[in-house]
């Protein structure tokens, strides 16, 4: 084991309070310490309040994800884990594709490739305007959970789920709207759980420029003091589809607060069973922290929070600023029951994405970078506490992980200031987690993908040698070998770059044709460029564009031997092997 950057926290405890009071007293306490002279930012600039609307050595055979190497009939979503759906932009079952165009949820019938069935989606204030925001949504059988913004009451926006029914002619079943954002959503069978980011509601005073720092702290903090605790519980409505409405707030009860906390956010987590009757309260279960990424991988849920507000609040000195730490708290999330709370724990540095984030044999991997260099600490769960059983530290000096990728017992790091090291990880003994090999190339992977047969695609930037990016470059590489990872080929497309590089729901891999597709940008082009990843080689098969200007194309995904892509424009459909077009389905 290498020297520690800084230990990770021992235990994290939370608190539960049944009486409104109590809870209350924490938060205003918590909260009144966050304000500064302009609410809870950090200047004249800023907003003045923050309202609720507006990531021996194994055999690499464990680079064979089953999830990227199953054979079946059509692709999902590029999700993190097995069997855990992440919404996106569009959905298939393998007969119809499900998608979101200018309001509308559109369905459309693979065989005839055309649409057969079109919902315009309302806010649940005024069924006359639309859901502006509706941009992601869920699948399981006959349902589909959209998630959007609702914009049609000026007064409260927030997040808001409609559920509908496919069935037949798409039909609305029931609706749910909070207070809040929207962070992410995970679903496992037909239960989705849902986690939402708000804040207080609280108004402070207008600000008063003769006024000094010290005058108007003191007036925000009382205006704090003097908000009663349902100002920082989220509000929720239902809305079944015989349009009874329910309406309530998360409940005191509901409500966990960890040691430190700022009292300036509240993350939920709900709770939806997509083929009940309707979408009902959500049964919420909340923490006192902020939140920004959140993982899955089945039984588990974990929301992260990174503590940025430690760093930059409004009374907060430079000299005085500690080391990023990053806050995790677990959930366990069985069957359609109410998610549980289990455990919290703290390490060091800052998380990239829900890449950074694995649980593996009941134990959490989490890759952070600090100010100096990234680790990967292993967290085991001993009573209500995640604790360190071990990490492996050192990555990547003076530079910061631009990806992450676990599989099983592996481990694959990769940082970038210059060149680009990719890091290979023995991970099979919790205590003594090791680095094995380096790989050091110019460039970076800003995504990892297990392609099977111990190798592994990497979706980046080529750069030089003093570490400018060039464009978009695809490698291969085989990572049989832990202590010796080599680059096979490599693809390279001068300044251009993808979404997949950010969004890993944009990449799509076939593993029995070894088609890869990846939407690409230039300041003169769009397409979706199609590769072809084969006997250690990767090589161009085509492209493909859609017509219309501005024609993006965001995704793409297989239903048995068709290519299909979506723009905002529509859906194209190709011959997956020839790449000839066979059909054209506009949304517009």
């Amino acid at each position: 084991m290498s020297p520690s950057p800084g230990a990770a926290a021992p235990a994290l405890k939370l608190v539960a309070y049944d009486s409104c009071d109590d809870l209350a007293r924490g938060l205003r306490t918590a909260t009144a310490e966050a304000v500064g002279p302009w609410g809870f930012f950090n200047g004249p600039g800023g907003i003045r309040t923050l309202n609720n609307g507006g990531g021996a050595v194994p055999e690499a055979k464990a680079a064979n994800d089953s999830a990227a190497i199953a054979s079946e009939a059509f692709s999902g979503t590029n999700n993190h884990e097995t069997n855990v759906d992440e919404p996106d932009e569009v959905k298939t079952d393998g007969k119809r594709i499900v998608t979101l165009a200018r309001g509308k949820l559109v369905v459309v019938d693979a065989a005839s490739r055309q649409i057969s069935g079109t919902l315009a989606l309302s806010g649940a204030g005024d069924a006359g305007k639309q859901a502006i925001g509706a941009d992601r949504l869920l699948l399981v059988g006959d349902r589909a959970l959209v998630l959007g913004f609702d914009y049609s009451d000026p007064q409260w926006g927030g997040p808001l789920l409609t559920l509908v029914d496919l069935a037949g002619p798409p039909k609305v079943v029931s609706t749910f709207r909070i207070d809040g954002a929207l962070l992410d959503a995970r679903q496992v069978g037909s239960v989705a759980r849902v986690v939402i980011r708000s804040a207080p509601r609280i108004e402070f005073p207008r600000i008063n420029s003769t006024k000094s720092d010290d005058e108007r702290i003191a007036a925000n903090r009382a205006a704090v003091n003097a908000a009663p605790v349902e100002d920082w519980l989220p509000r929720w409505t239902a809305v079944d589809g015989a349009g009874t409405k329910t309406s309530g707030h998360v409940g005191c009860g509901a409500v966990q607060l960890p040691e430190t906390y700022s009292g300036t956010s509240l993350l939920t987590v709900l709770t939806f069973d997509l083929n009940a009757a309707g979408l009902g309260s959500g049964e919420p279960v909340a923490v006192a922290a902020d939140g920004g990424v959140v993982y899955s991988n089945g039984p588990s849920l974990y929301v992260a929070n990174d503590q940025r507000w430690r760093s930059t609040g409004p009374m907060v000195k430079r000299s005085t600023v500690a080391p990023p730490r990053t806050q995790l708290f677990k959930f366990a999330i069985a069957g359609a029951a109410k998610p549980s709370y289990q455990a919290a724990g703290e390490v060091p540095g800052w998380l990239l994405n829900q890449y950074s984030l694995s649980e593996w044999d009941g134990r959490l991997r989490v890759a952070t970078t600090a100010e100096d260099a990234s680790t990967v600490y292993v967290l085991e769960q001993r009573g209500g506490a995640l604790t360190e059983a071990g990490h492996v530290g050192g990555l990547g000096k003076g530079e910061r992980i631009y990806s992450v990728r676990f599989i099983g017992t592996v481990g694959y790091v990769v940082t970038f200031k210059q060149t680009d090291p990719l890091y290979t990880l023995d991970l099979s003994n919790p205590a003594a987690p090791r680095t094995v090999g380096e790989l050091k190339i110019t460039g970076y992977s800003a995504y990892l993908h297990p392609a099977g047969d111990g190798r592994l695609i990497g979706v980046g930037q080529e750069a030089s040698e003093q570490g400018r990016v060039q464009g978009l470059q695809v490698s291969l590489f085989d990572v049989h070998n832990l202590a010796a990872p080599t680059r096979l080929a490599q693809y390279q497309l001068p300044k251009t770059g993808s979404a997949a590089e950010f969004d890993p729901h944009a990449f799509l891999f076939w593993p029995s044709t070894g088609a890869l597709v990846l939407p690409v940008t230039s300041r003169e082009d769009s397409a979706a460029l199609v590769l072809s990843v084969h006997d250690g080689q990767v090589t161009k098969s085509g492209s493909i564009t859609h017509p219309g200007q501005y024609a993006y194309i965001t995704r793409s995904l297989v239903i048995g031997g068709t290519l299909w892509t979506l723009s905002a424009q529509g859906l194209q459909a190709n011959d997956l092997s020839t790449l000839g077009q066979q059909a054209w389905v506009p949304l517009g």
